[in-house]
C-alpha cells in the first residue's frame, strides 16, 4: 500500500471517529438510554453501517483485496485511541451521556470494531 493511502485512509478513520463522537456526544443519550429495543436495533445496525463505510472508501481508494487487514486496521486505528480517550473522560467528550451508559457505549463501539477488522481479515485471507 502506498503512502498516500496510508495517510488517507488514517485521515479518513479520524474523520469517521470524530463524526461518530460528535454524534454520541450530542444524541447517544437518545439511542443507549431511551430503551433497551432502541438500543439492540443500534446495536444490530450501526456495525454493519460502519462496515459498509469503510469498505466503500476501501473500494474507493482501489486497495488490493489482500491488503484489506492492514487497511481497516488503519481506519479503525484512529477511533480506537480516540474513544480510549472519549471513555476514560466522558464527560467531556459526551457529556449528555449519563456514567452507567458508558458500558454500552463501550459494549457498541467493541462490536462495531470487531465487525469491521473481522471483515478486513476474512478478505485478506481469502484465496484468489
Amino acid at each position: 500500500m502506498d503512502r498516500v493511502n496510508l495517510l488517507v485512509l488514517l485521515g479518513a478513520g479520524a474523520a469517521i471517529w470524530a463524526g461518530g463522537t460528535v454524534y454520541f456526544g450530542y444524541r447517544g443519550h437518545v439511542i443507549l438510554e431511551a430503551s433497551p429495543q432502541r438500543y439492540w436495533i443500534t446495536f444490530a445496525i450501526l456495525p454493519v453501517l460502519s462496515a459498509t463505510l469503510c469498505i466503500a472508501i476501501l473500494y474507493w481508494r482501489r486497495i488490493a483485496p489482500a491488503d484489506w487487514a492492514s487497511a481497516m486496521l488503519l481506519l479503525a486505528i484512529p477511533g480506537m485511541f480516540g474513544e480510549a480517550i472519549a471513555l476514560s473522560n466522558l464527560a467531556m467528550f459526551l457529556p449528555r451521556l449519563q456514567l452507567g451508559s458508558a458500558g454500552k457505549y463501550g459494549a457498541l463501539l467493541f462490536a462495531t470494531y470487531a465487525l469491521v477488522l473481522s471483515i478486513g481479515e476474512i478478505v485478506s485471507l481469502r484465496k484468489p
